[in-house]
Order: structure tokens, then C-alpha cells, then sequence
């Protein structure tokens, strides 16, 4: 019924978070590890860009979600646009499908961020450790 409510909130809160980081690092710089001869070998990716994957990802489930309930006739376009908040009891079951299933797919989205963003650090960590590790073997 408003499910996707939960991560639609979520996707507002991320999205003023981003607007503050990406504030903070246009100050301050990004950083860039670079190799021999000034050659580039790589390149971290700023929290910024990876808190906008999550903002992506949060944003276009809620669209799909809202878009599958109006479909359904769940979202009106008139008071009180919710067809669940037409009574106490669907109010209630609506409250409780909130708390639920849209607090579960929440967790899980922002859960499979942080695996993501967990993998992308590994990786930008993997050229300039086989860097260091060939410096090692050449001394």
C-alpha cells in the first residue's frame, strides 16, 4: 500500500547528504593516486559517487514501487491519495506493511550498497597494493 514510502524518505535524506559531501569534497579536492612518469594508474572514487549509487538506487525503486501501487489503484491522485488511509484499519495495516516491508527493503537496498561500496574499495585498493608489492621485489 505505501511501502515505498520507507526508502523514498530514505532517498531524501541520502540526497541532502549527498548535496553536503559533494559540497565539502569540491573544497577540499578530490585525491588521485597517480604511478610513474605521472601516469594515472588509479583512481579512487569519491564517497560522493558512491553515495549517489545509493541515492540511484533508492530513488528509481520507490518510482518503480509507486508507480506499480498506483497502478493498482493504491495511490490516487486525490485526498488522501493513500486509498489505505480511508479508514482506521486500513490505516493500521497500511502503518504495519510500512514498518515492515518497506523497513526490510530499505535495509536490503542500503545493505547491497555496502556491499557494493565494500567491492569497489577492494578493487581500487588491489593496483596500487600489486604497485607497492612490485617496488618490494625490485630493491
Amino acid at each position: 500500500m505505501a511501502c515505498f514510502v520507507v526508502p523514498a524518505a530514505e532517498a531524501v535524506v541520502t540526497t541532502v547528504v549527498h548535496k553536503v559531501i559533494t559540497a565539502k569534497e569540491k573544497k577540499k579536492g578530490a585525491a588521485i593516486v597517480s604511478g610513474e612518469n605521472g601516469v594515472v594508474k588509479s583512481e579512487k572514487l569519491s564517497f560522493s559517487h558512491k553515495l549517489k549509487w545509493l541515492n540511484n538506487m533508492l530513488w528509481g525503486g520507490s518510482a518503480l514501487l509507486a508507480f506499480e501501487h498506483i497502478w493498482h489503484g493504491e495511490v490516487t491522485p486525490w485526498f488522501p491519495f493513500l486509498s489505505a488511509a480511508n479508514s482506521a484499519s486500513d490505516t493500521a495495516e497500511m502503518l504495519h506493511e510500512m514498518s515492515t516491508t518497506g523497513v526490510a527493503m530499505a535495509v536490503l537496498v542500503t545493505g547491497v550498497w555496502l556491499g557494493m561500496t565494500v567491492i569497489s574499495s577492494v578493487i581500487e585498493k588491489r593496483p596500487v597494493q600489486e604497485m607497492e608489492g612490485k617496488k618490494g621485489e625490485l630493491s
